[in-house]
């Protein structure tokens, strides 16, 4: 008899267990969808701030648009002259790995970002390339790990966390931990941890507007790197729902133009 009575309480925790994770995915679900564009345009400054608080700025416009099964984004540097002309584009799937790629004016040339690079600095940011495209939720495992306040809201804190080195090496980061509000789905702070399980960066974001289409977005993101004590901000100046863009401003030859 103890043995039945055992074996359906672990049966009980095991079911409650799974549920709770799955709370969790769809809390991240959620989040990741009140935030997502099919079309947008943006102009943004990035301000990035070595540990001793001097700053670099530069410019960016972006523009984003859906096609068939993939999301296109383009993203370039417009200003200071250093940086002008270099150039991002980024495939962004449902199904499988984003495609980037970099165009680079020093060396007139384009080239793939491979796997092992989306982890790595955004422009010599504290954000990473992996920052600029949409996280594929099949590479994370959830769970919700308590609630805390952040930017004045009730969170949800839910952690994520890579299934395997391959993906940790493309994310940059083993597992976060998202601060995501119970009243909106919205993320307001992010806590990403390295592959030792330390603090590693810190982003908040903020000063969301909710758009016609009801759907939001945040005019201001920020991120701290606890390690080297450095800082960046990204600060959106300009935005545009929807794009006039055709495909064909979204492609490898036009990264170059």
């Amino acid at each position: 008899m103890k043995k039945i009575i055992l074996s359906l309480i672990i049966m009980v925790l095991t079911y409650q267990l799974n549920l709770y994770s799955q709370d969790a995915r769809e809390i991240a679900e959620k989040a990741s969808d009140i935030i997502e564009f099919e079309s947008m345009e943006m102009t943004s400054m990035l301000k990035i701030f070595d540990n001793k608080g001097n700053v670099r700025e530069r410019k960016v416009v972006v523009a984003t648009k859906k096609f068939g099964e993939a999301t296109k984004t383009m993203i370039r540097f417009i200003s200071p002259p250093d940086v002008k002309g270099t150039a991002m584009l980024i495939f962004d799937y449902e199904d499988k790995p984003d495609d980037m790629w970099i165009f680079l004016p020093s060396l007139r040339r384009t080239r793939r970002i491979v796997s092992s690079e989306k982890g790595k600095s955004f422009m010599g940011s504290e954000f990473t390339n992996a920052d600029m495209s949409k996280p594929d939720l099949n590479d994370f495992t959830f769970k919700i790990v308590g609630s805390a306040e952040a930017d004045n809201n009730e969170c949800w804190k839910v952690e994520s966390v890579c299934k395997d080195k391959t993906i940790e090496e493309e994310n940059g980061f083993s597992k976060k931990i998202a601060f995501i509000g119970k009243n909106n789905y919205l993320t307001h702070k992010v806590e990403y941890y390295d592959p030792e399980g330390e603090l590693h960066k810190i982003m908040t974001i903020g000063n969301y507007r909710k758009q016609s289409n009801g759907k939001y977005f945040a005019f201001l993101m920020k991120i701290e790197n606890l390690h080297n004590q450095r800082k960046s901000s990204m600060i959106v100046e300009q935005f545009q729902l929807g794009s006039k863009l055709s495909e064909d401003n979204f492609s490898t030859i036009s990264l170059e133009k």
